[in-house]
């Protein structure tokens, strides 16, 4: 009998694995708020304080395909308390970090939390079965944009009333409560449906350097110059090690990632959707953060305190988590793939309103919340596309390669954003008017060209399935 028909889960089951991966969520905004904080407190330029930005998503980029190829295997629960405690640990050392090195090294360890949310998706599947893991599924997607929303605000309330460790500690703590309810609740032993197959170290070796150098240079590209010799090796190594990457791939028996998969049409599309969407969602984030703590004398600045700064964000947190329960309500008499032309549309609607209006709090909550509403619907909508077209001992490292694809768009944002406000500086530290409607500009730009190709797809499947007469 297979697993996904014999779902075996206590009471607790899905509270706990939605709030672990909240929690490690919640971990992913302690970066843009911080910078400032960081650069003074260890006397360093703000340049080299990006560094605690840069380090995370680094090992987030390698770590996730890794933590998602050991979910399909057989101690699935075992990985994602591992997982925790080397987030714990990495919280606790930036905590009180007594220099920047030091603290750079906590921010590593907390670069697993991008590894996690594959791992719970891999665990809902196995206890759940097939059908009633699909609403979880969707839910856990989208946790990623739900804890921006929540640790935005809790980081700028503890930062500002103590400093920047008070938000570390914190996160250890929440972190901490997850995994013992993890521990608790979380079905314990091997599972014996799971396949034991071994590990592809060579792939993970391949992956995980092209991956780290694809991360390096965008994230570096801007400071070091794009036609800076590093710049350039970094990419070309970059690109070879992928390269060789896909070619093992291809031909491994056990690879980890199975490409075969990752072809099929659902899985494609959710692929490509995720990172285009990606790259819109950092850039209006990464955006609307400065404008939210510009000074006013800048033209489009809010002169928001830090103290109430992350609450700027948190609608993006409440329209994701309402376009989660939409989507799970709907999910049952439409099509998943519809949702991801749906969220990119919202996504478009939101970039041109904080294209042409970003001088205001209304404009820029209005269109956080609209951001919050596609990309939870897009979001959610993936994994299922994902877990309706693999077996589940194949949904970890299918789910996880989507993950990196996230980041690698979110990365590629953020980079873009630095990119272009480093084209129009001012007189102050803060960019010139022009550099931001550009860099809104260019969320525009990204966004409906994912909804164009998104479109295209969607006709061109209509009329493939249309018979002819």
């Amino acid at each position: 009998m297979k697993v996904s028909e014999t779902p075996h889960a206590p009471r607790w089951f899905i509270p706990v694995l939605l709030y672990a991966a909240l929690a490690s969520s919640v971990v992913t905004s302690l970066g843009t708020l911080l910078v400032p904080f960081v650069a003074t407190m260890y006397n360093i330029p703000v340049s080299q304080a990006q560094w605690m930005f840069t380090v995370n998503l680094l090992v987030g980029a390698v770590a996730t395909p890794i933590m998602g190829r050991l979910s399909d295997g057989p101690h699935a629960k075992r990985l994602l308390l591992i997982g925790l405690g080397v987030i714990v640990v990495g919280s606790v050392v930036a905590t009180f970090a007594p220099n920047f090195t030091v603290f750079l090294i906590g921010r590593a360890l907390q670069g697993l939390l991008f590894g996690t949310v594959p791992v719970t998706i891999a665990l809902a599947r196995r206890h759940l079965g097939a059908a009633a893991s699909q609403p979880v599924i969707s839910t856990l997607s989208v946790t990623v944009s739900i804890g921006l929303g929540l640790g935005y605000p809790l980081t700028g309330i503890l930062a500002a009333t103590f400093d920047h460790r008070a938000a570390f500690g914190f996160a250890a703590l929440v972190v901490i409560t997850a995994a013992v309810g993890v521990w608790r609740l979380v079905p314990a032993g091997p599972d014996p449906f799971a396949p034991r197959t071994p590990f592809d170290t060579t792939g993970a070796a391949l992956l995980g350097l092209g991956l780290a150098l694809f991360v390096l240079w965008i994230s570096e590209a801007p400071s070091w110059g794009w036609l800076a010799p590093g710049t350039l090796a970094a990419l070309a190594f970059s690109l070879v090690s992928l390269v060789l990457w896909v070619v093992h791939s291809v031909r491994a028996p056990h690879p980890l990632v199975n490409l075969r998969v990752v072809r099929t049409p659902d899985v494609l599309l959710a692929n490509v959707t995720s990172i285009g969407l990606g790259v819109a969602l950092y850039i209006g984030l990464s955006i609307s953060s400065l404008v939210v703590q510009a000074p006013a004398s800048s033209e489009y600045g809010l002169e928001v305190p830090l103290l109430w700064a992350g609450f700027m964000m948190a609608p993006l947190s409440v329209g994701s988590l309402a376009a989660n329960r939409t989507v799970r309500v709907l999910s049952h008499k439409v099509d998943m793939s519809v949702f991801l032309p749906v969220g990119a549309a919202l996504m478009t609607f939101a970039s041109v309103l904080l294209w042409l209006d970003h001088q205001h709090v209304w404009s820029l909550a209005l269109g956080l919340f609209l951001f919050g509403v596609g990309i939870g619907s897009g979001y959610a909508a993936m994994p299922a596309l994902i877990a309706r077209s693999v077996t589940v001992h194949q949904l970890g490292s299918a789910v996880s390669f989507n993950q990196v694809l996230r980041t690698v768009g979110g990365v590629i944002g953020a980079a873009v954003s630095a990119a272009v406000l480093a084209a129009h500086p001012s007189e102050s530290t803060h960019s010139t008017d022009e550099g931001i409607t550009t860099a809104f500009g260019l969320g525009v730009v990204f966004c409906s060209s994912v909804l164009a190709a998104l479109v295209v797809h969607a006709v061109m499947s209509r009329q493939r399935r249309t018979p002819s007469p």
